[in-house]
């Protein structure tokens, strides 16, 4: 599965974003997707995950009510909404895939990834 993520830029805060991520290579609908991220200085972060065929949504906390994750199988893609942005949540933001029904937080359970958008949040 070959993952390319788009979307990131400079935004300020309180503001909105959004983030997509289409698959290539296999079908799109048994992996469950999630979104990672890494700011400068500190460890990859889980941020959200969906599951393919029931699109079941998994937030880490401090993105829940703020970001949505969904996914659109016809079209291979997965979408990040972000909005209520903070200067915190800047960062590197990877979409990533496993096969399977069960998402982890852990990115070391995801054999797939893309190759990362950079989201700025100014105060």
């Amino acid at each position: 599965v070959q993952l390319q993520a788009s979307g990131g830029g400079l935004v300020q805060a309180g503001g909105s974003l959004k983030l997509s991520c289409t698959a290539s290579g296999r079908t799109f609908s048994p992996y469950v997707m999630g979104w990672f991220r890494q700011a400068p200085g500190k460890q990859r972060e889980f941020v959200a995950a969906i599951r393919g065929r029931t699109g079941t949504a998994f937030y880490e906390d401090s993105v829940k009510g703020r970001f949505t994750i969904s996914r659109d199988n016809a079209k291979n893609t997965v979408t990040l909404q972000m909005n209520s942005l903070n200067p915190e949540d800047t960062a590197v933001y990877y979409c990533a895939a496993r096969e399977g029904n069960y998402y982890y937080t852990e990115g070391g359970y995801y054999p797939y990834w893309g190759q990362g958008t950079q989201v700025t949040v100014s105060s």
